[in-house]
């Protein structure tokens, strides 16, 4: 699959909120179903200069986005976080492998960021592999972190640390 990656800009709001529409996708983020267009619609206008957004497209349709940001502490300015989505349909189909690794790329080449933090539920085993796939390892637990399909859902906290 030749998967491309580009700056999200802000036409690309309707097909990102297509995205977290999936089942999967606003199941495994902090995302609520049925987002609406005017919330997807200012995301990607006025963007702050310490935050990245990233589409995917494969054969021109976004299938995939993420979202980082860097921390404006001070003195956590060596820190990078974000939050990702695929279309449920094209889950496994190395869609976050290449948003993360455009983050990553981002991260380690031009931003001069040390470590990058996530955070991911516990039973999302496919989301758990390609952290590790990328270096990251887990830092911790949070129980009961979010609620989720009425229920309270766990969450491992990850980084990926540069020498």
């Amino acid at each position: 699959m030749n998967i491309q990656v580009r700056r999200a800009e802000p036409a690309d709001g309707p097909a990102v909120k297509a995205i977290y529409e999936c089942r999967n996708a606003y199941s495994s983020t902090l995302q609520m179903p049925c987002p609406s267009d005017a919330s997807w619609a200012h995301r990607f206008v006025d963007v702050p200069e310490n935050v990245y957004a990233f589409v995917a497209l494969l054969d021109g349709e976004i299938v995939g986005n993420i979202g980082f940001s860097v921390c404006d502490n001070p003195r956590r300015r060596h820190v990078g976080s974000f939050g990702m989505g695929v279309k449920d349909t094209m889950q496994g189909k190395g869609v976050g492998s290449a948003l993360l690794a455009t983050v990553a790329d981002l991260a380690d080449n031009w931003l001069n960021l040390k470590r990058i933090e996530l955070t991911v539920y516990t039973d999302n085993d496919a989301a758990i592999q390609l952290y590790k796939k990328f270096g990251f390892i887990k830092e911790g637990e949070s129980k009961a972190f979010a609620f989720r399909n009425g229920e309270y859902v766990d969450a491992y906290h990850m980084a990926r640390i540069l020498p």
